[in-house]
């Protein structure tokens, strides 16, 4: 049982007054360091694996990995709607988590960005610090937001039917943000009204905490596991929050690019039409990118174990079965369903990655100053091992492309240490890593 300490309200708006953040980086600091081009991370996840069809069935050609390794690789039926960003793309197999075979597999999402021991954690804890994290803690400083965590779903799910894949520093998941209205808004409309209308919303929430929290005091031997988990997701949301309110704040006189937005619909949502939903995500991420508000983002596709809305996409369109469903099909005509979803989504990162190309660094596009991760924490039907894999983007970061990379069996988190070593991040491991990758995309 933990001891009421665990579940003490943290004062949520104690820097509001008077943190101390870094400034903003202004055009008095010299030319030298505000042209320094930004270096960007972007973890995408879908979940319940990739179709890769039993040999038997004779759809190879749908796999999701390449059946060629190097660079002869060809892409399958439903990657093909990629092979125009070849020469800024990867494929990269033989990559696990070694707590993978040892833990559920359903908690595939939840360590996917953290490589954490899910099966045996430390005393109380449950997961570690993400990747996307690691990258906004470095990279706050120069942003108006830390970072940006969207999913399909908003909030945070539950353990190991997880609604986001983005943990904090002390293991706690962040809440996840899936209304591109609200997103919208909070990413570009960070005007001093909306600011003052967030932190009354704020408080509010705050006063609700404090009742609830005197109560919980006097029945703490009480409560069980589930409620403290639950009270202490709800203090991260606000901590969250917090957080993204100070930052505005230092920003609030420093106009936004001007960019374009009427091709936005802030009306889609995961409830409509698929596509259309996901290329507004996109968009708002791309948009965000380009304008620096941010340079780290976690995007959660789909949820595992038939969660959520997205597991009647393929649904709508027009397939026969659902999402979880189809990953665990045998037959040789669930499998093709199953890889004309992964198509589907090719297809939606297709326009993602034109959208990053289109825009401009004063030294390439976005998208080469970018290193978006793309793939799934299970390989087909729940497999912890050769995960689905794609490294798209980071050209001037050193990244070589135009491969299908594989070297046996490959730690996860080595590939993690090169990618924050990639983007300037001077760590020496990440999660269980034993060092970078050799002889791979990297070059650092």
């Amino acid at each position: 049982m933990a001891s009421s300490s665990k579940i003490k309200r943290r004062t949520v708006l104690k820097g509001i007054a008077g943190a101390t953040l870094p400034l903003p980086l202004l055009e008095a600091m010299g030319k030298e360091v505000v042209e320094d081009t930004p270096r960007r991370f972007c973890a995408l996840y879908t979940a319940n694996g990739m179709s890769l069809p039993k040999n038997q069935h004779g759809i190879n050609d749908w796999s999701w990995f390449p059946t060629i390794d190097g660079k002869d690789f060809e892409f399958g039926e439903s990657t093909k709607p990629l092979e125009a960003f070849r020469k800024q793309l990867s494929f990269m197999g033989g990559l696990y988590h070694s707590a993978g075979p040892k833990a559920d597999p359903h908690t595939c999402s939840d360590m996917w960005l953290t490589g954490a021991q899910l099966h045996d954690p430390e005393p109380g804890t449950y997961n570690s610090v993400a990747l996307d994290q690691v990258v906004a803690q470095h990279t706050k400083q120069y942003c108006r937001q830390p970072s940006l965590v969207l999913s399909v779903d908003a909030g945070v799910g539950f353990l190991s039917r997880t609604g986001t894949i983005s943990y904090n520093a002390q293991g706690k998941p962040i809440p996840a943000a899936n209304n591109p209205r609200l997103i919208f808004d909070r990413l570009f409309r960070g005007d001093q009204q909306s600011m003052e209308a967030e932190r009354e919303h704020l408080k509010k929430r705050i006063k609700l905490v404090d009742a609830v929290l005197e109560n919980a005091r006097a029945l703490n031997r009480k409560l069980g596991k589930s409620d403290r988990q639950k009270m202490e997701q709800y203090l991260t949301s606000l901590d969250e929050v917090e957080s993204r309110l100070i930052a505005s704040e230092r920003w609030i006189d420093i106009p936004l690019k001007e960019q374009d937005y009427t091709h936005l619909n802030l009306s889609a949502s995961n409830d409509g039409e698929p596509a259309e939903y996901y290329r507004n995500m996109f968009d708002l991420i791309a948009l965000a990118f380009d304008a620096d508000i941010t340079r780290s983002v976690a995007f959660m596709l789909n949820r595992e174990d038939g969660m959520g809305i997205s597991d009647t996409f393929p649904l709508k369109l027009g397939l026969t079965r659902t999402h979880h469903s189809l990953s665990h099909a045998g037959d040789k005509d669930g499998q093709l369903q199953f890889a004309k979803y992964d198509r589907f989504l090719s297809e939606q990162l297709a326009y993602f990655f034109d959208r990053l190309n289109e825009f401009k660094d004063h030294n390439g596009s976005v998208l080469d100053n970018s290193i978006v991760l793309y793939g799934s924490g299970c390989s087909t039907t729940h497999y912890p091992k050769n995960l689905p894999t794609m490294v798209v983007g980071g050209g001037n970061m050193g990244l070589k492309h135009g491969v299908h990379w594989r070297d046996g069996d490959t730690l996860m988190c080595n590939m993690y240490l090169s990618i924050l070593h990639s983007l300037g991040i001077p760590a020496e491991r990440f999660g269980d890593s034993t060092g970078t990758l050799d002889n791979s995309i990297f070059s650092v």
